[in-house]
């Protein structure tokens, strides 16, 4: 069977190419030198000549709050070229895997969401996810919807990273304490979407790691597993101003279903080992 995969060098699009290679289906990693997603011609000429049974799309604008300003690019990428993806798809009947997010959702409350609690995005870069998210139920029938939060993955720039080094030149750190979330593993959630693709499920379903945390948390777990000395000061969303205003509840629910994901402190020892 053949898989496409858009946005293969990102963190998350790196592994699902890898995952599902090793499992021997034949998988095409696509990004923006291969075809324009915001050109219809393109994608649909593209996608007919491969002809996947399957289409993972985990490419998108990612820059959370350089969206907040540059919306033309982000809707064009995330909304326009999504649409074309879809329509493409449907032409050949192949399935798609759409992936979502956490930001699709306000973050009010202190329970984790559901897959079909309503969406409610509080910034532009989610917006555009649950716009997606809608087209899909209004107009595909196998589909699959995939939220993940707080990726980290080795092809790509991410807290972890980012927080050892700046551990590097750097005694204390300030780290937001308000927001609560599940880190997600790009090798754990292409796991996942290789067994709900092998499922047959469609749907929405959550991909994140078990267990939930702060970033302050988080940064604490890194530099407790990697040794490091610097000193985490815990402050809150207000005192640490972003462009895009990020959920405080980002926890989403796992049932565990159709993959069985790991603590999420257990998949940053692992990504650790790697590194």
């Amino acid at each position: 069977m053949k898989i496409l995969v858009t946005g293969h060098t990102g963190q998350l699009g790196y592994d699902v190419v890898e995952v599902f290679k090793y499992e021997g289906y034949e998988v095409k990693g696509v990004s923006t030198k291969d075809f324009n997603l915001t050109n219809f011609n393109e994608v649909n000429n593209f996608v007919e000549s491969f002809n996947p049974d399957c289409i993972v799309h985990c490419a998108a604008y990612t820059k959370v709050d350089q969206a907040e300003i540059d919306t033309e690019i982000c809707w064009e990428v995330n909304v326009e070229g999504s649409v074309n993806l879809i329509e493409a798809a449907k032409k050949i009947n192949s399935k798609i895997i759409f992936i979502s997010s956490d930001y699709v959702f306000s973050g009010t409350g202190n329970f984790p969401y559901n897959e079909y609690d309503k969406t409610q995005p509080i910034n532009y870069y989610g917006l555009t996810k649950e716009k997606i998210e809608k087209y899909l139920a209004q107009n595909m029938e196998d589909y699959c919807i995939v939220r993940i939060s707080w990726v980290f993955g080795k092809n790509g720039s991410n807290f972890v990273d980012t927080m050892i080094k700046l551990s590097q030149s750097k005694d204390e750190l300030r780290v937001v304490d308000d927001q609560i979330g599940s880190p997600t593993y790009t090798v754990d959630a292409a796991r996942f979407l290789l067994s709900l693709f092998k499922s047959n499920k469609s749907g929405i379903y959550h991909a994140t790691n078990t267990g939930y945390c702060s970033w302050a948390d988080f940064a604490t777990e890194i530099f407790k597993q990697k040794s490091i000395n610097t000193v985490i000061n815990r402050v809150t969303s207000d005192e640490f101003k972003t462009l895009a205003v990020r959920p405080k509840n980002s926890r989403l629910s796992n049932s565990g279903e159709v993959y069985q994901m790991p603590t999420w402190q257990d998949a940053l020892s692992r990504y650790l080992d790697k590194g």
